[in-house]
């Protein structure tokens, strides 16, 4: 996919999914708009700044599916599989348009660009959607979505409270009493932006990762002032350093992921030392939550597959539900044989950051709510199916953690086991199925549809027919239902009196799972032991 940032937004605005507003806009409004509007916006004119503004081009399902050029939404998660198997390592450019507009030293000012608040309680412009590049001396290529808070015109913070490879890049930077190189690649396509968000191990470049989404290498060029690729492709680039400051500036609040504003947090500060963009730059502002949800979610489909087929698990779907802000809630639907439900709530909950996972059987829809609690609450015992993990690492943006300066906490991890018990009959769990749901509609009736009435019968006629009846359950067990059907041409009265005639004589019984037989056949159910 050779598809670029802006020819990705000229096919947002030729499918309707992107509205161009040409008239004047407040900064401050931006953010509200975007929340309001069902497509993605293009703000050209940015009261007091000469940077254009678009917002909103992954903040649904539909364009997340476009933007991996993906035709449904789990074929996104096949793509993000692909190409972790197969990266691509990205290819080295001398130079891009990036490069038309240099600027360096004391000509740095971020002020310049028009980067949004997003709601009331934000500590300050936020930048949202750059993808990071960082390199280790010893660990290698790192790449990332952080945000800065603009401090001053060449200073920010980062965010990167999360335990993750950039954190650990800045720990040892630290260590070493050295700043950490970084350049911050924004206005990119959202198939780098996905790339950057994977949680790749160390020494795996997520740039190859995006490399493996396209099906060809993502270029890279040199920065100016430090010895670092950025992405060609970007509309801004702003070189910088982590400085060696510790975990020890407040910043925030955010707006996060979890749809709730988080509270203060305590991180590295950041010196911005170039500032690169083409003549006529587009300034990408992420929207929080939606947009981050739409991208973070594939990652942990791909993740939690992956993690179920090493552990020989046979998966049928799964949801990284909405509910559970696409990063800490699963539920996994899977053809259980004995003692794997288990097996993939271990191997589930290692996966990331995630919280909560239940584990279910393949008859149970995994995307209504309804039923997935009905599995709950009728193959769940809580000392036997409930499995409680204990110190395990957790994200510090969950607000049920302790927080503070230099907290990195750690948490519960709850699996839960709604799959059938081993050892209890399947007929134990067959649902209420309604006769006749095939033929009789209701809409029919209303149109008025008549039903043909069957034959009637008494006394030797209806003895008859419970011969008739006393031989087909001879050959097999039959529900009552299936035995009304079979003897239609006689009203229902007529097969019940039959059927009570059979019982009256002694010659019907039942089978374990309630179908009509002869008594004392080899089918009969027999008494349960005392």
């Amino acid at each position: 996919m050779q598809e670029n940032f802006r020819q990705f937004l000229d096919r947002l605005r030729q499918t309707g999914e992107l509205v161009d507003l040409r008239q004047p806009v407040d900064i401050r409004h931006i953010a509200t708009l975007v929340d309001q509007a069902k497509t993605a916006l293009f703000f050209h004119k940015v009261i007091g700044y000469d940077v254009p503004v678009v917002s909103g081009i992954i903040r649904s399902r539909e364009r997340a599916m476009m933007g991996l050029g993906a035709d449904t939404y789990r074929e996104i998660e096949d793509k993000l599989a692909a190409a972790i198997a197969k990266p691509i390592p990205p290819r080295h450019v001398k130079t891009s348009p990036t490069r038309e507009v240099l600027m360096t030293g004391d000509e740095v000012d971020l002020y310049k660009l028009p980067i949004p608040m997003s709601s009331i309680y934000d500590g300050g412009p936020m930048i949202t959607a750059g993808v990071v590049i960082a390199r280790d001396p010893e660990l290698g290529i790192n790449s990332g979505i952080y945000r800065f808070i603009v401090k001053e015109k060449n200073l920010t913070g980062i965010d990167i409270v999360t335990p993750n490879n950039m954190r650990l890049f800045a720990q040892r930077a630290l260590e070493r009493k050295e700043p950490l190189p970084i350049s911050i690649s924004i206005g990119t396509h959202p198939i780098e932006i996905t790339g950057s968000g994977y949680r790749a191990p160390l020494g795996v470049d997520e740039m190859a990762i995006a490399g493996g989404l396209r099906g060809v290498p993502v270029e890279l060029a040199p920065c100016a002032t430090i010895d670092l690729p950025y992405i060609a492709d970007a509309e801004i680039v702003l070189e910088g350093e982590i400085l060696p400051t510790g975990w020890t500036w407040p910043e925030g609040r955010f707006g996060e992921f979890t749809r709730l504003m988080g509270g203060l947090h305590w991180n590295p500060l950041v010196r911005i030392k170039a500032v690169s963009m083409r003549k006529d730059a587009i300034y990408y502002n992420l929207h929080m939550p939606w947009e981050n949800t739409w991208l973070a979610a594939p990652t942990r489909y791909a993740a939690i597959r992956q993690a179920l087929r090493t552990a020989g698990v046979q998966v049928k779907d799964i949801n990284v539900t909405l509910g559970g802000c696409a990063f800490w809630h699963a539920v996994i639907s899977i053809k259980k044989q004995p003692g794997e439900a288990k097996n993939a709530l271990l191997a589930a909950l290692s996966v990331m950051d995630l919280k909560h996972v239940v584990v279910v059987d393949d008859d149970i829809d995994i995307f209504d709510p309804m039923d997935v609690e009905w599995a709950i609450a009728t193959r769940v015992q809580g000392d036997k199916d409930v499995m409680i993990v204990s110190n395990a690492r957790a994200k510090p943006l969950d607000p049920s953690l302790p927080q503070g300066a230099g907290i990195v906490p750690t948490g519960a991890k709850v699996g839960i086991d709604a799959t059938i018990p081993d050892g209890i009959p399947k007929e134990h769990y067959e649902r209420i199925t309604y006769a006749y749901a095939d033929k009789a509609k209701l809409e029919d009736y209303a149109k008025g549809k008549k039903d043909e009435a069957g034959k009637s019968a008494d006394g030797t006629e209806v003895a008859a027919l419970a011969k008739e009846i006393l031989a087909a359950i001879e050959q097999a067990p039959l529900y009552y239902t299936d035995i009304a059907e079979k003897f239609s041409t006689y009203d229902f009265r007529t097969v019940a009196r039959a059927i009570g005639h059979l019982h009256a004589t002694e010659k019907l019984w039942q089978d374990p799972r309630g179908r009509m037989c002869v008594r004392g056949s080899q089918f009969a159910a027999s008494l349960p032991k005392k």
